[in-house]
């Protein structure tokens, strides 16, 4: 039996990104939840009437529920890695 060596390992690359998964995540949930609120728009606007509208209406209502409650888990789970990073701010600031 033939032995092969260990594969070699990447290094994790240092992080880059100062806000932290937490931001990406939120703005992830906010395209997400505008993407829900496009849906939505488009959908009350089609002017094409029959049951496969209605079909079609019903379908884009759905996948507009769907985005935004993705959007919702994606921002309570952004609440659980941090809170919302603002710019810095000296702790002291002379007068």
């Amino acid at each position: 039996m033939t032995h092969l060596p260990d594969a070699p390992r990447r290094r994790p690359r240092p992080r880059t990104d100062p806000a932290g998964p937490a931001e990406g995540l939120r703005g992830h949930a906010a395209a997400l939840c505008a993407h829900a609120a496009r849906l939505r728009l488009a959908s009350a606007e089609l002017d094409w009437e029959g049951p496969e509208a209605e079909a079609l209406r019903a379908e884009v209502s759905a996948l507009a529920s769907r985005c935004a409650a993705a959007a919702n888990g994606l921002r309570l789970t952004a609440e659980r890695l941090g809170p919302v990073t603002r710019p810095h701010r000296p702790a002291y600031e002379g007068n």
